[in-house]
């Protein structure tokens, strides 16, 4: 589950009510529904990088197949369609270094499935 980092507007608030020093801790994660191991991180991170911005998000795994690689692996398979994930993975195994399961979730977002022992196209008119 993602969740969002908390907005420049709340830490700002946050901050400037602990500044002021007439709240405890609990009192402060109360008020604005946060916690107080937030608000102790944030005060840490202020004195030492001086800074509350949040931090940038993971974007996550690049995938293994991407511009000039995907645009052979589809060429691969329409002029190989019977060929299996080994035999795919052994032909870009100098240019590209990935699982079987990720080759079929490749050709799965190209809109390859496999069928009867050879990979065809997704029928458009099943998607509907």
């Amino acid at each position: 589950m993602f969740m969002k980092a908390y907005s420049m507007d709340l830490r700002k608030r946050v901050l400037a009510v602990y500044d002021c020093g007439q709240h405890n801790l609990k009192q402060i994660a109360e008020r604005f529904q946060v916690t107080t191991r937030w608000i102790q991180q944030l005060r840490q991170r202020r004195e030492l990088e001086g800074t509350i911005a949040p931090y940038p998000q993971n974007q996550g795994r690049k995938p293994a197949f991407r511009g000039k690689q995907l645009e052979e692996l589809n060429e691969f398979v329409r002029h190989r369609p019977d060929a299996t994930l080994e035999e795919i993975q052994e032909h870009f195994s100098g240019k590209v270094t990935c699982s079987l399961v990720a080759i079929h979730q490749t050709l799965k977002r190209l809109g390859w499935r496999y069928k009867k022992k050879r990979y065809e196209p997704v029928n458009k008119a099943e998607k509907i």
